[in-house]
């Protein structure tokens, strides 16, 4: 298996099981896979965090926020590894409650990734909502 494809097995297993506990009120899956060495950035369609301690209280107040999630998709649109960085460009699609509201929206994310200690780590994000005739 190539590194590439590696990585992808990666964001599709462990980045989206971080992603579905976080839409289920459980941030401590995102935490895990984030990187805790700054630079970290987040870009986000509601909210931004400049740093790891700011990335971690921002994953925090979206923990309280979301719940019941029904389904969530990650649809990698582009994504490379070279050396120890890596990126995805695609689409999240999402059914969840937010504030205790049912809500389904598609959100258009970049992000990149860094190898620590031999695992990977996310260290920017970047996401805005996107309106789709599906919504």
């Amino acid at each position: 298996m190539s590194e590439r494809e590696d990585f992808l097995e990666w964001v599709g297993a462990r980045l989206r099981e971080a992603e579905v506990a976080l839409h289920n009120g459980d941030a401590g899956p995102r935490r895990a896979i984030w990187s805790t060495s700054d630079p970290v950035t987040v870009f986000g369609a509601w909210m931004d965090a400049n740093g790891a301690a700011e990335a971690f209280q921002l994953f925090g107040r979206l923990e309280d926020s979301f719940s019941d999630c029904t389904s969530y998709m990650h649809e990698v649109i582009s994504a490379d590894v070279s050396g120890d960085l890596a990126y995805t460009v695609g689409y999240e699609h999402t059914a969840a409650s937010v504030q205790g509201e049912p809500r389904k929206y598609t959100l258009r994310v970049t992000q990149i990734y860094r190898r620590e200690n031999g695992e990977w780590k996310v260290f920017h994000r970047h996401a805005d909502t996107v309106q789709t005739t599906a919504d």
